[in-house]
């Protein structure tokens, strides 16, 4: 059979009162009501639980021997609800946020900043993910919110909000040709191999390759890698170079690796990733900090891609910020994998 927990409470109710009347009254349902409730359990177990002639009410030997076990059963049933109402508050005061090693500095804390500024109470959960699944980890739901890296080529039931753009660069070797440049054009790099991916999206690794090429030269692959430490290994090694984003470059390190800014081609959208129809108060507030990151007077809110007072966007700002504090990258994790 089935046991009725409800029916079980109404029974431990009676003898921890000793009275109908008062089991009743604590309840807050009606004596005969609360009786014939008590039966309804007595008929279901085919024995008499409560000692009715007594006063005050006591359990018969069954109803002991049953109490026994019941008790037990009502506090095991009420850590699962109570466990279920803990996991539903963490839900809802919890935000997953998916990041890869290079947007995980100080930008990405000022971002989180804010967002606890809007909710005191936010705890936010970092999240690695490795190249291959910066968008398709929030459409599945494994994180709720990610900073990712173009090219996104499925972008179904997904909302991106820029959040800043970031210059892009050449990874070289030191001995290389190009090393002491302080800058370098696209033109430049053709006939040089750059690294590939074999687990990324060829999408991805053809916009980070500038594949194709203005100058009409292709573009030679070299090494397959999967995480930024093989990246630079390649490099270092002059197997092949790298164009990668500003904040790689101030992230990582190697002494066989330096990072040239390279100028005529357009920056790298750093976005929030988020699931479309999520409604949800603490997406809705980290979109918000995305947002409020762009202007420089809140009363005055202007779109992202809109300039401040003084001709910079403000997320820019916080970028370049970003970008020249380097030593505050050494307190995030550097061994995962990072976007290109």
């Amino acid at each position: 059979m089935d046991l009725n927990l409800h029916l079980v409470r109404y029974l431990v109710a009676v003898v921890d009162e000793g009275h109908f009347g008062r089991a009743a009254q604590r309840l807050y349902v009606s004596a005969p009501a609360l009786s014939q409730q008590v039966r309804k359990l007595e008929r279901s177990l085919g024995v008499e639980l409560i000692d009715r002639s007594a006063r005050p009410l006591r359990p018969t030997p069954a109803g002991e021997r049953f109490l026994a076990e019941a008790r037990d059963s009502l506090a095991a049933a009420d850590r699962a609800v109570a466990a279920m109402a803990a996991h539903r508050l963490e839900l809802a005061t919890t935000l997953r946020l998916g990041f890869m090693t290079a947007s995980a500095g100080p930008l990405t804390r000022h971002l989180l900043d804010e967002l606890r500024h809007e909710v005191p109470g936010v705890s936010v959960r970092l999240v690695e993910l490795p190249w291959p699944q910066q968008a398709s980890a929030v459409r599945e739901v494994i994180v709720d919110a990610a900073l990712i890296r173009p090219p996104i080529t499925e972008t179904v039931g997904l909302r991106l909000d820029v959040v800043c753009h970031e210059p892009r660069v050449v990874a070289l070797p030191v001995t290389h040709r190009l090393a002491t440049h302080a800058e370098v054009g696209l033109a430049d790099l053709d006939g040089e191999p750059h690294v590939t991916s074999d687990e990324a999206d060829p999408a991805w690794v053809r916009w980070w390759a500038c594949d194709p090429r203005p100058s009409g030269a292709p573009v030679r692959y070299g090494p397959s890698v999967r995480t930024m430490d093989e990246l630079l290994e390649v490099v270092a090694t002059g197997q092949a170079v790298a164009i990668t984003g500003r904040f790689v470059a101030d992230s990582q390190r190697h002494s066989g690796v330096t990072f040239v800014p390279l100028i005529g081609i357009e920056s790298c959208p750093l976005s929030l990733c988020t699931r479309a129809d999520d409604g949800s108060p603490l997406v809705a507030a980290l979109r918000g900090a995305v947002h409020r990151l762009h202007a420089n007077d809140p009363t005055h809110p202007r779109r992202p891609e809109e300039p401040g007072p003084d001709g910079v966007n403000p997320i820019d700002r916080t970028c370049s910020a970003a970008a020249s504090s380097r030593a505050s990258m050494t307190s995030l994790p550097t061994s995962i994998p990072a976007s290109w």
